[in-house]
């Protein structure tokens, strides 16, 4: 029989309440927060008041507390209201002209605002804008005139007419203009031949970079005439200089012709791809100057200093055509479309469109661009000081991607402005900056408006009036000092709060002497002028009183807090806050927390003291306000009276007979009353499993004084109905008999009629169903796998064409015949292919993959380009069939031709042609299988082979956004044109329903599991938005085998869902064990069900509409709780224990666990927990002995998985361990990037990348790149700017316009969940590096910065997929810094066996080549390049050359290459100045062997690049004042076996050689001495684990031994640890003096390949990680080698 609960004690009860009281007043809330006005000691009232915007001064002369502090606690402290300073800012209105919507412009309110700010303080005000329904437009088209836009030239000047009424259709007040754009008239741009600058192609203009042709004019039919008169020109190379173009169209306002009133459209048309700054081809050397940003168009409109400065950058384009209102439209074709697409979303406002082949499309093109851009509208603010920022939000319209709003034109538009000063900018304080940095006028305009408003802002450097009015030689200072703001600011030689003293005549310190101490000021200050100045700590004082005697940090302190943290530390005493007294501020003086449920204090039966009551007499039912409770042991008392009230209510029960030993008060009712008790007893009577209820009033502790109310009528259970349960089983299998025997009679009847000779004489094939139905919500693809089947006889093969036909549903459906023929519409293609399917062809980034996506592709478009208008093959993928007959296991490729409409027949005809010949030139194809899908219907063919009976006719269900709620297709089957079958069932029609659902609301899980000790079960559930809004749902809970009111509460209630919530929950309170579950161990699983009901608002039901949740029952089995209903629980046999129960693991921080579990049955004496890293052996698991049920597992990995488990032992032993619990710590802040490597493009641009970190520590979110200039101290002498790389796989930025021959300092950190983690950080002027300038025709795969923009162009990140190529004329090939590409070179493999390692011997730290090597070279410009490869199999020493004459290759195949092997690949670059570094890579080709050919790789076969990880943390122990212990714990991932650790202690601020030990052995933990350490000086120490194939990353650590006796320091947790294993360091660490050698080892880490090399000598040993080039090669199943050169920035 269970027994409830009754170990509760009057102590925990009164420890509970009084933590409640502390939480209550705030004392388990409120944190310390530093205050930055006293910390600053500022000495002056000005000083203080530009600490903080909340800073003030007290210019009280009687003041003796800290002057610079908040406001309040100057009050609070004494200082009178009128000698406080404090400086307020201020804003005002100046120009408020309220918007008239009849007035059809453009308009903004407030016109003009005013505002002043304290450095930190920011302000915000509201402004309306409008924009009319109709507004004047300029529109200016700028056209690529190189050759190949010959054919859009030709259709532009028919479109004159089409132009102007597509004006018209927008606005009746129109300009439009026209200009023309080749590129630069120079060399490579352009042919510098005679007569190709004469002619470039036959009928055609002479080159030119930008000419105006047209100005903005109103007269369309001038406009027409001189575009008529317009020749095509040409030039070299593919990009074209349209950044000139643009540049000059947007500066020279007045010649363009552009209007102040209008919208300014630029129309920018081309197909190829463009030329920016310092892209390469124009800043060799520094040929050009940078782009001057003003206009340079002579009297003709010709652009005429194309030649003598650069293209503009891309943030130059932005920041011009957002000061000039100009809006970019970009009318690309599709060659150049990826190009454009990444450029145009970096304007705020801009559009793209496809231009066809032709431009016949331009029209409807801009008609498209300009509805998208009459919807959105960007507001921007010009000349912001450095010291301000601002921004703008708004509630009435969304932000789009690019920062510009949604709007709706003809309404006022209700903007919110924020303008905030800044505190410091590049590391110095705003009112140390020059005035034109400090104040303004900042014009906040929005795009496409003349009207803007002007905001004259400043920060508030002021000094202080009472500074100005300083009493200098003031008597109050004794002549010796100025009084300046309350206070004497002595002359130099005197001090003293009245400058009353000179320490030169002041030799006696006897009277800073307290009696009884023996130094002067308690040797905590110094003596003065006869007064104590006490010392001070961390810029705070930390002594007072005339002799420093008082320690401020020595008053009493309440739960740990100093004063209770409501008061201060003053001569040893607290001084409390209002509100709050006693020796610790402890005790609040009022009596709130008193005050009993009548309102009285402590019921009248006791007194408050210190916010508590002390009651008159205690009881264990006495509440904290002296008040008899009936929850206080309330069941205990239950218990301990249930058999009297058995026997004097019933005479049964164990005292049957003897009820004279109870002296109860007993009082029979006919029903208790919820008003007479707080609570029931009830109990389950076993005489006849009956439930009765009583209840009792008074002090439970005064029996005789104690009334039990007992309810006549107990609740006896229903009648026995077991019988009902065998017949029920009886029914049920007979019922499963019948049909049974029914489904044998028809597959026998089906078997029969098959056998008849007339059903095999001819066949049918026909579609399987005749209708279908969806649902929109419930489909989980874009297509349906439709069964077409086969009947009668199965010999032969027959093909089946079909075709399908959308939205068949509307009235009067025929074809797209309406449709423009010459639209381009994405076809989509399948077919089959006679190559069987891999499962890497599913994976794009494989070699197999992109090989036969290339030969597809190849064969493919080879075929089309003889149809008109079709261009190349996109979006190529390959699949599986499935139930698609005997060839199910081939290959299905689907691919998208985009064609003209009118295309299509052809098409079809082209895919049934060769399908039929069963090749598309050299691509082996199926036969009788193709899809050809359009955007509404599709065609197609399947085949039955012979035997098949059904395959799937793949439908595609076209989806689209604009589909109708319910709309039908129709899939037909046409014809049989191979084969005898005739068509059965023809059609089959489809219906989807499409549901409207704002959102989707669902339980998380299905199921869920509660303990009744949690007395409420929450249960989440979650919201997907859709359109955001609100959404709602009820919720409901049901009985399964848990009942209500017995094992649960009913709950039901509403979840209503605001505007962005996403996650509510769902509370069910959980009752305690009924007395008749405890009589008749009730074991049975109690659960009950939630659902959820009725959405409203557009709301749906989403996965689990409901969820089951468990309950899991408590027991108290020698006086141990433990827990039922997880799974039945016996104890083991011979008195061992059984395993815990439901043990639990929490994080809690990145390296905490919180492990829980509850007690098994018995008397456990302790509990033993293993944990380990989840995928190590469990043999490697700590183990730890604990005697509570819980335990906190710490000095973990952070972001790491953990397992564990624990088992209860006592004296007869261990039990039985319970389940794996697994749990994953969080994420910790990542170590500091991998160092810095540049790649110098010229001296004002350079090429930044860095590494991962060695310690992510997470997942890596994003970088922060910071720079800014140094002088040659290295410190700071300007702003820093910084820039978010949110993609953390782009660990590369392009800065642009930087100063030349200046020192910069570049920082790089990264963050992850965490935060952000330290910078690495390097310095370096451009000018004294060598440029390897780049040659890009398109913006790099890099974040391009603006060093010279403002903080608009600090985020412009421009991606492309692009690799970078450095110059092939580049003098220099060496590596600059270990870190710079090396693209020119030679390439060394060394071939061997697999285990081998590679030592070398050499005299420099570089490798020479051997004399019989053969070189060639190549002359280029002035330098020549030759570049050699050579490969070698490790541990045999057989080198392998190949010579590269062509500088410009930088890839190469190498065969025969074994399986299974490890190579040494080296890469060698030769100039005219001689041979530069080898980059070197290790590369395994992991292998099955092949019986057919045992020397060649499996195709496909994958490349080993792997080395272990970095090892546990470092923990250091002191020895010594000069050595101290370090240990380190084995690597997490050693992809393995750990030969040895590299070991690497330096100065941390320099100086003196690095140490390098390196440690052998592999083991769990190992531990090293090192002697011959300074005192106070800081020491990084790295450690590195080494495998065969190279080391891993680093794990560092700083240590300083400080000067003290006996000290031990730790860096990790901080403990401090005692290691038994001792590397003796040698004094002398090796002996060769004569040679040096290298050993080779490769490191690769996130897809680089890395190689330290180690150069030991007499000293010391040399540490260098340099960067290496790797070749990977994949052997496709042609026989082929195809080539993967990866190339990565590192520098270790």
């Amino acid at each position: 029989m269970r027994r409830k609960r009754m170990d509760v004690l009057p102590r925990m009860c009164a420890g509970l309440l009084f933590l409640s009281l502390l939480c209550a007043t705030g004392l388990c809330q409120r944190s310390k927060i530093d205050n930055r006005c006293v910390l600053s000691q500022a000495k002056s009232c000005t000083e203080c008041i530009r600490v903080d915007k909340d800073c003030s001064f007290c210019t009280d002369e009687s003041f003796e507390e800290p002057r610079c502090n908040l406001r309040e606690n100057l009050l609070r402290y004494g200082c009178a209201e009128a000698s406080i300073v404090y400086t307020r800012g201020e804003m005002q209105t100046q120009q408020n002209f309220s918007i008239n919507t009849s007035l059809q412009r453009t308009q903004v309110s407030p016109q003009g605002m005013f505002m002043r700010l304290r450095a930190g303080e920011e302000m915000s005000f509201d402004m309306d804008v409008f924009q009319p329904l109709e507004s004047p437009v300029d529109l200016y088209i700028l056209m690529d005139f190189s050759y190949s836009m010959s054919d859009d030239l030709d259709n532009l000047k028919s479109m004159g007419q089409n132009l102007a009424e597509f004006l018209q259709a927008l606005t009746s007040n129109y300009t439009i203009g026209f200009g023309k754009f080749v590129d630069k008239v120079s060399s490579p741009q352009t042919d510098m031949r005679p007569e190709k600058l004469r002619e470039p192609w036959n009928n055609a203009d002479s080159p030119f970079s930008f000419k105006n042709v047209i100005r903005l004019t109103s007269n369309i039919n001038y406009f027409s005439q001189e575009l008529r008169k317009e020749r095509i020109s040409g030039n070299l190379d593919a990009p074209e200089g349209g950044f000139d173009a643009i540049l000059q169209t947007a500066v020279c306002k007045d010649k363009i012709g552009w209007r102040k009133d209008s919208t300014h459209l630029l129309v920018f048309s081309t197909e190829s791809a463009f030329h920016y700054e310092a892209d390469g081809t124009n800043v060799l050397a520094g040929i050009l100057a940078r782009n001057d940003e003003h206009c340079h168009l002579d009297a003709n409109g010709t652009y005429v200093y194309d030649t003598k400065q650069d293209y503009p950058s891309v943030p130059t384009l932005v920041r011009l055509l957002g000061q000039h209102n100009i809006i970019p439209i970009f009318a690309v074709t599709n060659h150049s479309y990826s190009y454009y697409e990444k450029l145009h979303k970096y304007f705020p406002i801009s559009e793209i469109g496809v231009l066809q082949e032709d431009s016949s499309n331009i029209v409807e093109l801009l008609r498209t661009a300009f509805e998208r851009i009459r919807t959105k509208m960007d507001i921007r603010a010009d000349f912001v000081p450095k010291a301000m920022k601002t921004e703008f939000t708004s509630l009435m319209y969304e932000k789009t991607e690019s920062g510009s709003f949604h709007i709706t034109r003809g309404e006022v538009g209700k903007f919110n402005v924020r303008i905030k000063a800044l505190e410091y900018v590049g590391g110095q304080h705003v009112c140390s900056l020059p005035e034109r940095d400090r104040q303004g006028v900042i014009q906040v305009k929005p795009t496409s408006l003349s009207d803007s408003l002007k905001i004259t802002a400043s920060v508030i450097c002021d000094m202080c009036p009472c500074e100005q009015q300083q009493e200098f030689n003031s008597p109050m200072c004794s002549f010796h000092g100025d009084f300046v703001c309350g206070q004497c600011i002595c002359h130099p030689g005197w001090r003293g709060d009245t400058c009353d003293c000179s320490p030169a005549s002041s030799p006696n310190n006897e009277v800073c002497i307290r009696p009884g101490d023996v130094e002067p000021c308690s040797g905590r200050g110094e003596c003065l002028c006869g007064k104590c100045q006490c010392y001070s700590e961390d810029l705070t004082q930390r002594f007072d009183g005339a002799f420093c005697q008082y320690d401020v940090l020595q008053c009493p302190r309440t739960s740990g807090f100093l004063c209770n943290d409501r008061g201060r530390c003053s001569k040893g005493a607290c001084v409390c806050e209002s509100g709050w007294e006693g020796p610790g501020c402890e005790c609040p003086t009022s009596n709130d927390t008193c005050i009993d449920s009548r309102g009285g204090i402590c019921n009248n039966h006791g007194r408050c003291e210190c916010g508590r009551c002390i009651c008159d007499k205690a009881s264990l039912y006495t509440s904290s306000t002296c008040e008899i409770s009936y929850s206080l042991g309330f069941q205990a008392v239950c218990e301990s009276i249930r058999d009297c009230v058995r026997c004097q209510a019933w005479g049964t029960g164990n005292m049957k007979g003897n009820c004279s030993t109870c002296h109860l008060q007993l009082q029979m009712v006919e029903e208790l009353k919820k008003e007479e008790a707080s609570e029931y007893c009830s109990f389950q009577d076993e005489d006849d499993d009956c439930t009765y209820h009583y209840t009792l009033e008074g002090d439970p502790n005064v029996l005789p004084n104690t009334t039990v109310h007992v309810q006549k009528k107990k609740e006896c259970p229903p009648g026995n109905f077991l019988w009902l349960i065998p017949l029920l089983i009886f029914l049920i299998l007979l019922l499963g008999l019948l049909l049974l025997l029914c489904w044998k009679f028809c597959a026998c009847c089906k078997a029969c009629l098959a056998l008849l000779p007339c059903c095999a004489q001819g066949r049918t094939v026909g579609f399987k169903e005749d209708h279908y139905m969806l649902r929109h919500g419930l489909m989980s693809s874009d297509h349906l796998d439709t069964p077409m089947v086969r009947s009668g006889s199965l010999k032969g093969c027959d093909t089946v064409r079909w075709k399908i036909n959308n939205n068949v549903h509307k009235q009067g459906f025929t074809s797209l015949a309406a449709a423009n023929p010459k639209d381009l519409i994405p076809y989509g293609l399948s077919l089959r292919l006679t190559r069987l399917f891999t499962q890497n062809l599913v994976k794009p980034d494989t070699r197999e993959c992109e090989q036969l996506r290339k030969e597809v592709e190849e064969n493919l478009n080879d075929i089309f380009k003889h149809i008109p208008g079709c261009h190349k093959l996109q979006q190529t993928k390959f699949r599986l069939q499935p139930n698609s007959g005997k060839r199910q296991d081939h290959t299905i490729v689907d691919t998208v031709l985009t064609a003209p409409r009118s295309a299509k027949p052809e098409i079809i005809k082209v895919m049934e042609k060769h399908v039929a010949h069963e090749a598309f030139n050299d691509l082996k194809v199926s036969p009788g299988y193709y899809t050809v899908t359009s955007d509404q219907d599709a065609h197609g063919m399947v085949e039955f082979q012979e035997a098949v009976e059904l395959v799937d006719v793949r439908v595609p269900l076209f989806i689209r956004e604009d589909d109708d709620d319910e709309k039908q297709l129709q899939v037909e089957a046409i014809d049989v044109p191979t084969g005898i079958a005739e068509i059965g069932r023809r059609i089959v029609s489809i219906t989807i329903i499409k549901e409207q659902a704002s959102s989707l609301i669902t339980f998380l899980q299905p199921a869920y599991s509660h303990s009744r000790f949690d007395k409420l079960a929450k249960i989440p559930v979650l919201r997907e938005i859709i359109d955001n809004g609100k959404s709602q749902v009820t919720y409901r809970t049901r009985d399964l085998t848990a009942k209500n009111g017995r094992d649960y509460i009913f709950t039901e209630g509403d979840l209503v869902f605001q505007p962005g919530e996403t996650r509510k929950e769902v509370q069910v309170p959980l009752l305690e064990l009924t007395e008749i579950d405890t009589l008749l161990h009730n074991y049975q699983l109690k659960q009950f069900a939630i659902d959820l009901l009725h959405p409203k608002y557009g709301t749906k039901i989403g996965r689990y509409p409901q969820t089951t949740v468990t309950i899991a029952d408590p027991e108290v089995v020698d006086g141990v709780s433990s827990m039922t209903g997880l799974g039945q629980v016996s104890q083991s046999p011979k008195g061992r224990l059984s395993a815990p129960l439901n043990p639990n693991a929490k994080a809690l921080s990145s390296r905490e666990i919180s492990f829980s579990w509850f007690p098994p049955p018995g008397k456990p004496l302790g509990y033993k927990v293993k944990y380990w890293i989840q995928g190590d052996p469990e043999s490697e698991a700590h183990l730890i002995d604990v005697k509570a049920p819980s335990v906190e597992l710490s000095n973990l990995y952070p972001f790491c998985d953990y397992e564990m488990q624990v088992c209860a032992y006592n004296t007869m032993g261990e039990g039985a361990y319970s389940d794996i619990i697994h749990c994953h710590t969080l994420e910790d802040v990542p170590s500091e990037p991998g160092r810095l490597a540049f790649n110098v493009v010229s001296s004002t641009v350079t090429q930044l990348s860095w590494a991962e970190p060695a310690e992510t520590n997470g997942e890596i979110t994003a970088y922060e790149v910071s720079y800014g200039l140094v002088n040659e101290d290295n410190i700071p002498i300007g702003p820093v700017k910084k820039v978010l790389v949110e993609d953390p796989k782009k660990r590369m930025v392009l800065i642009e316009n930087l100063r030349e021959s200046q020192p910069y300092r570049y920082m790089v950190k990264a963050r992850n969940g965490a935060g952000w983690g330290p910078e690495r950080e390097a310095t370096i002027n451009l000018a004294t590096q060598p440029k390897r300038p780049m040659s890009i025709p398109i913006i790099p795969d890099v974040p391009i910065i603006d060093a010279e923009g403002g903080e608009d162009y600090d985020s412009y990140l421009m991606y492309s997929a692009d690799v970078l190529r450095s110059a092939a004329g580049s003098k220099h090939p060496s590596v600059s810094d270990d870190s710079e590409h090396l693209l020119n070179g030679r390439v060394d493999f060394f071939p061997g066996s697999g285990s081998g390692t590679l030592t070398r011997t050499t005299n420099t730290s570089y490798h020479q080549l051997s004399s019989h090597m053969q070189q060639e070279h190549r002359v280029m410009g002035s330098s020549s390049l030759t570049r050699d490869y050579s490969t070698m199999l490790m541990g045999h020493g057989e080198v392998h050359r190949l010579t590269i004459p062509n500088p410009s290759q930088n890839s190469v195949v190498v065969e025969d290459l074994l399986p299974n092997h490890s190579y040494i690949f080296k890469v060698k670059a030769q100039s005219e100045e001689g041979w530069g570094p080898e980059r070197e890579g290790v590369i395994t080709i992991e292998s099955q062997v092949d019986p057919q050919s045992p020397l060649s790789p499996v195709p496909g076969s994958p490349f080993t690049l792997s080395t272990p990880s970095a090892p546990g943390p470092l923990v250091f122990t002191a020895l010594s004042p000069d050595s101290l212990q370090l240990s380190w714990e084995r690597p997490r991932k050693p992809n393995g076996s750990i030969l040895g650790y590299m070991v690497t202690c330096e100065m941390l601020h320099g100086g003196g050689e690095p140490r390098n030990i390196y440690v052998e052995g592999d083991n769990p933990e190992t531990t090293l001495t090192v002697p011959h350490l300074n005192e106070n000086v800081p020491y990084k120490f790295k450690v590195q684990a080494k495998t065969t194939q190279g080391f891993g990353p680093e794990r560092e650590g700083i240590i300083t031994i400080e000067s003290q006796d006996g000290g031990t320091f730790s860096q990790f947790g901080g403990q401090q640890y005692m290691r038994e294993e001792v590397y003796n360091f040698p004094t002398e660490y090796t002996t060769k003096t004569s040679i040096s050698h290298s050993s080779l080892d490769p490191h690769f880490t996130d897809g680089m390949l890395l190689t330290t090399q180690r150069v030991e000598s007499a000293s010391s040993t040399l540490t260098k990680q340099v960067t290496k080039e790797f070749v990977s090669r994949t052997v496709m199943s042609s026989g082929t080698l195809t080539k993967q050169m990866e190339r990565q920035f590192y520098e270790a």
